[in-house]
Parts: C-alpha cells; structure tokens; sequence
C-alpha cells in the first residue's frame, strides 16, 4: 500500500470486496474516514482504501488536489478533468492488482472533485468499476452513453451552493434515457458536505439496489420451457 493511502482492511479472511474513496480539493485521505468506517462495519470482508490525490492544493490551507480548482470555467473543468484522468485510472488498476481484485467487486467512492474523477473515469475507461458512490460531484461533460454494466449513486444536498444539484439531477435523467443503471438522492438541508444522511442513503442503495447486470444473468441462468406450463408442470 502506497503511503498515501489509509485502509481499513478485513480483520481475518479474504478480502471479498474492495472501495477506493477519494476526498474532495484541498483535503485529504483522512477526511473520507467517516465513510470508510460505514462502508467498513458494513462489508467486513472489504478492502476500504482512502487515497490522496497526487498534486498539493493551490489554495489555503493545505491539502491536495487531482486538478486545479484556480480560474476554473466550465470549459477548463473538460480540460483539466481530462488531463488528470489516466493518472486517475492508472491508480485505480494499480490498487486493483495490489488486492488481486476485478473491476466488477470495486467500487469508487468520491465526494465533491473525487466524485468528478470517479464519474468520469468510469466514462472514459470501460470495465473500471462495478459501482461508483458520488457525493456532492457532477460530470465535467454531459454523458454521451452509460458505463457498461456499471452503476452510478448520486446523493447531493438540495442546498449545495458550491456544486448545485442540478447538473447531478441532469445526468441522472442522461444516463436512465441512455439505458444506465443509475440512481439519484437529493436530501435537504444539506449542502456541500459528506453528510451522514447520504452515507445511510448510500449504504441503503448498495445494499438493495439490484443492477440490471445481476437480472439479466439471473433470467439467463433460468429454466426454459418448451411448452406452456400447466398445472401438472407445477406439482
């Protein structure tokens, strides 16, 4: 494990599972604790790894970032998003192989700029993620189609002032009209914070939300009958 990373690991066992969480600009790997501990009590045999991003923050403060924040429009976000993304994947596939785990038993897991990389490197890169938990996040560019077998939660706070609902809102609507297995919690109250009312909400939606994946494997796996069935079929 790399020294920029804090895991929580599986006490005994085999790691089963694995969730990669990255913070939000100017933070670190200690700020995705209180998720890391749900995601932990929640799924013992998983692998929770908190990873920093690899620049140092170009605000106050301290902290780190995977793409400058400074001067940022809606056409440089494209821009720097897209520069900053193989470092993104390139990570991603590196922890992948440290835990001998595939793309379909991990889950990213981001808030606010690690929800952006996290959304957009299951765009960019087919096969990354089974799943992807965005808090506070949006896509940098409206997505054009959805991740292949891929599921995407979105959770957002109704009064967040630093990245509005809206454009989360908008591409949930893009990806269900595309066919994609997404869904989208919007609690109020709640503005740009990792609030413990959308970490439930995400265990909620991890633990009862059943992917289109996981229907179209079972209505394979079921029995055909050749004829129609009667009641002597049955007995």
């Amino acid at each position: 494990m790399t020294a920029s990373a804090l895991a929580h690991l599986p006490p005994s066992g085999p790691t089963e599972l694995l969730f990669l969480l990255f913070h939000g600009v100017g933070q670190d790997a200690s700020t995705m604790t209180p998720l890391a501990q749900r995601l932990a009590a929640e799924y013992p045999q998983a692998a929770v790894v908190c990873l920093n991003a690899p620049d140092a923050f170009e605000g106050k403060g301290g902290g780190w970032q995977w793409f400058s924040p400074v001067g940022l429009t809606e056409a440089r976000r494209v821009e720097r998003v897209a520069a900053a993304l193989p470092r993104f994947i390139g990570i991603v596939r590196a922890v992948q192989q440290q835990f001998h785990m595939g793309w379909e038993r991990t889950a990213l897991a981001g808030f606010s700029q690690g929800a952006v990389m996290s959304l957009e490197a299951v765009q960019a890169e087919p096969q990354l993620a089974g799943r992807v938990l965005a808090f506070a996040g949006r896509h940098a560019t409206p997505p054009a189609h959805a991740p292949h077998d891929t599921t995407v939660h979105l959770f957002h706070g109704m009064v967040d002032t630093v990245i509005p609902p809206g454009p989360a809102i908008d591409s949930a609507e893009r990806l269900v009209a595309l066919g994609g297995d997404v869904t989208a919690d919007v609690l109020p109250h709640i503005g740009h914070e990792l609030h413990p009312a959308l970490m439930d909400k995400a265990i909620e939606q991890l633990r009862t939300f059943l992917p289109k994946k996981v229907w179209r494997e079972a209505m394979s796996d079921a029995p055909v009958l050749s004829k129609p069935a009667s009641s002597r079929d049955l007995d």
